[in-house]
């Protein structure tokens, strides 16, 4: 980045004026860029030439909480004559409990029976069926002693480590319990499951209200909440103070970037305002007027991460610049020469 960023000055720098080259584009080209932009997060991406994997209307879907490898669960059995077997149940029940192994619980007088992946519902109708083929009028009940949890990871700019899932919580949920921060970085905060980022916009979920974007979590699922200076643009050149903006949402304004900077001195070029964008090969630089920046909507003129905004100096100011340089030399000289004439010889 640092190398790209003295490439550009370079370029800037050593002509008199602002860049003229042919990747040049002018406001409309700008504007429509930045409705591109204003689409959010994955409309970025694919302008920076990144892939991701479409958004899938599954992951919004609710799944019903199963029951997983050692998993311990709390069983309860009545029986109107058979006492025995319902205080060996409950003595069981009240030590260990009965621990999944295999897939699998034992129950006294029962083959093992397989309750992995199965609701917990699910788990006592099928305990009651087996022991109606050997026992009636016996009633189940089933409840969870001790389980695996199923937890949300999470990362970054957060005050807890993880969040427990139950096939209805979702992404929301999750972030308004983690307590993100207002100045955390939502461009480049993601979820991460089956160690595959998720296509899902923090920020359109959580400012716009987007709730396309309220996917359900799953137990193993990662969220990492970044840092409010892990997307930036640059401005540049003559502005009131040279300075990196962080942009939280993806985007940012021109005119707001500029702001940041404290506006445009009487030293700058006002009619030439660049942005330049992309990468070292192949940039797309844009020129703009300060008539652009007043006139038209915020919506209008968005920054994306990376960008470079580099106001040009005035003519005269390069000028004034130049001639300041040089007056201490004419002043050397000057001083040399009354010297020279004094010792009386005189310089060529």
């Amino acid at each position: 980045m640092r190398f790209f960023i003295l490439i550009i000055l370079f370029a800037l720098s050593s002509c008199s004026g602002p860049y003229m080259g042919k990747d040049r584009f002018g406001a409309d080209e700008f504007v429509m860029d930045s409705y591109k932009i204003r689409d959010g997060k994955f409309s970025i991406l694919e302008m920076e030439g990144k892939t991701f994997e479409e958004f899938d209307d599954s992951l919004l879907a609710e799944y019903e909480d199963q029951i997983h490898e050692d998993d311990v669960l709390a069983i309860a059995l009545y029986h109107p004559k058979r006492g025995d077997l319902s205080s060996a149940v409950q003595a069981i029940g009240q030590t260990i409990g009965f621990r999944v192994t295999n897939g699998q619980i034992c129950l006294p007088d029962l083959p093992p029976v397989a309750v992995e992946g199965l609701t917990l519902e699910k788990a006592r109708k099928k305990i009651q069926e087996n022991y109606d083929r050997e026992i009636k009028d016996v009633e189940v009940f089933l409840a969870y002693r001790e389980r695996i949890a199923r937890k949300v990871e999470l990362a970054g700019l957060v005050s807890i480590p993880s969040v427990p899932v139950d096939g209805k919580i979702r992404l929301f949920d999750v972030l308004s319990k983690a307590h993100v921060p207002p100045d955390a970085n939502l461009f480049k905060s993601y979820v991460v499951r089956d160690q595959k980022l998720v296509s899902v916009d923090f920020y359109k979920l959580l400012k716009e209200g987007d709730m396309s974007q309220n996917i359900v979590m799953h137990g193993g699922d990662k969220v990492y909440i970044a840092e409010s200076s892990a997307a930036s643009v640059m401005v540049m050149g003559e502005v009131g103070i040279e300075r990196i903006v962080n942009v939280l949402h993806g985007f940012i304004s021109l005119r707001e970037a500029l702001a940041e900077a404290h506006g445009i001195p009487y030293t700058g070029d006002k009619s030439y305002i660049q942005i330049i964008r992309g990468n070292i090969v192949r940039p797309k630089i844009y020129t703009l007027s300060w008539e652009h920046v007043i006139h038209l909507s915020n919506d209008s003129l968005l920054l994306m991460p990376g960008d470079i905004v580099y106001v040009a100096a005035k003519p005269i100011t390069e000028w004034n610049r130049f001639i300041s340089q040089l007056l201490p030399s004419f002043t050397t000289i000057d001083v040399i020469s009354k010297s020279c004439g004094n010792w009386g010889f005189a310089l060529p």
